[in-house]
């Protein structure tokens, strides 16, 4: 599943808990993104995510479910993105639901459908900080150390930077950006227009943009083209 993301740039991120008129979906759905990531930190549920799932099966476009909540573990997915949030001391957000949704669904998981992601929570004040526990006082090398961690030790798919809710530092950013040599860099939070996207576009390979779809449509839709037309910055390829 790793060649499935590879041409993610772009990705919108839908929350099954906010509303989302018929008509704003149409927009995001066609607005040349590359894919569209369900999930959320709280309030979701397996009857929200069926019915997003429904309504954005309209529309031509990969879907994936990041796995959040056992509950809304819902069939019929391209994709299911598993996150492990590294930089907490709670081990049940690294492993510990994950052995657990394992001894509930055993041989009903769609293991070739499964992509892990090494969650790097960075901003305190965001929903999953508080769920998890994150330790967000981290140093750029403190990051860049657990980004290592994901990409060389663990061998993740993805490193997701995860400022949900503020826009992060850039230079932060970019430490990630130096270390990470295998697994595909995401970055989400704080993109509310075209010049953030651009930013984060800049250092990362894929841009997550989700809470501005909610607050101003208008300026969301300007971040795909802003993300497409950036070139990314050469990446070293550590060993």
């Amino acid at each position: 599943m790793r060649q499935f993301i590879k041409p993610w740039r772009h990705v919108f991120k839908l929350d099954p808990d906010r509303e989302l008129g018929d008509r704003e979906l149409e927009a995001v759905c066609q607005s040349g993104t590359d894919a569209i990531l369900v999930g959320g930190s709280t309030g979701v549920t397996y009857s929200n995510t069926v019915s997003l799932l429904a309504r954005i099966r309209k529309y031509n476009l990969p879907c994936a479910l990041e796995v959040s909540d056992l509950e809304a573990a819902v069939p019929g997915f391209d994709l299911y993105m598993i996150p492990m949030v590294l930089n907490t001391p709670d081990t049940s957000w690294i492993l510990g639901q994950h052995r657990r949704a394992i001894e509930r669904f055993g041989s009903l998981i769609p293991w070739d459908l499964l992509l892990a992601e090494g969650y790097i929570v960075l901003n305190e004040d965001s929903s999953v900080a508080r769920l998890t526990g994150a330790d967000c006082s981290l140093s750029a090398e403190g990051a860049a150390a657990y980004a290592q961690i994901a990409d060389k030790l663990m061998n993740l798919p993805v490193v997701y930077l995860e400022y949900s809710g503020s826009f992060g530092d850039m230079e932060t950013v970019r430490e990630v950006r130096e270390m990470v040599g295998h697994s595909q860099l995401f970055y989400g939070g704080g993109v509310t227009g075209a010049s953030e996207a651009v930013q984060a576009a800049a250092l990362c390979d894929t841009v997550v943009v989700g809470n501005i779809i909610y607050r101003d449509l208008e300026q969301a839709l300007l971040t795909v083209q802003a993300v497409k037309s950036t070139p990314q910055l050469e990446r070293e390829q550590w060993l």
